[in-house]
């Protein structure tokens, strides 16, 4: 199960927002795939070699992303710095008695210097769901993925779009290929309960 929007399927709403969108299955079961959204490493993993992230200071990345604003250095190949980023992480819940699963990751940072100082707002919503399909012969449960990306970048926007959208195509390729290594991560109880706020609920991305 896999949707992914081409370059001819940008959407576009009236206040001139431009979504990018991926949805599939992970090879691996959901407790993991939510562990992962919430790692520092991961989240540097599925970026590579393309662009990497570095804490904006002297400070370190924490083992698991906490409340509150982290802020990141970008680099592109590698090379050099093309920007700094607020990364600010908080779980929203479904609205709907039929989404009931899904747990939902939301990045309401956006850019805060260099290049991606054009981006100050973006709204990126990750969603986990156990396979609709349910577990495989080998009694597998494997994870609905779904990823919603809003841009908005006034005049820019169709030009942040497009490269926002190739990049999430790797981004995606990476998740499905790291995925199954996600299963031997140890439990992280404390994760959830870092992040939770209770009664918020949302629609699923």
């Amino acid at each position: 199960m896999r949707r992914e929007l081409g370059p001819d399927d940008a959407l576009r709403d009236d206040t001139g927002r431009m979504r990018v969108l991926l949805k599939f299955l992970l090879d691996c079961d959901p407790d993991a795939a939510w562990r992962a959204l919430q790692s520092p490493t991961a989240f540097r993993e599925v970026a590579l070699p393309w662009l990497d992230f570095q804490p904006d200071g002297d400070t370190s990345f924490p083992t698991v992303w906490g409340g509150g604003e982290h802020r990141v250095r970008v680099r592109a190949l590698g090379a050099f710095t093309v920007g700094t980023q607020a990364i600010r992480l908080d779980t929203l819940r479904p609205a709907g008695e039929a989404e009931h699963a899904t747990r939902i990751l939301r990045d309401s940072g956006g850019g805060t210097g260099g290049v991606l100082s054009a981006l100050p707002h973006l709204d990126h919503r990750m969603a986990i769901a156990p396979d609709p399909a349910g577990p495989d012969a080998d009694g597998r449960l494997r994870t609905l993925y779904r990823d919603q990306l809003i841009v908005r970048a006034g005049a820019l926007t169709p030009l942040a779009w497009y490269t926002l959208w190739a990049f999430w195509q790797w981004r995606g390729h990476r998740l499905r290929r790291l995925a199954p290594t996600w299963a031997y991560d140890p439990p992280a109880a404390s994760v959830t309960e870092e992040l939770d706020e209770p009664g918020r609920t949302e629609e699923t991305a």
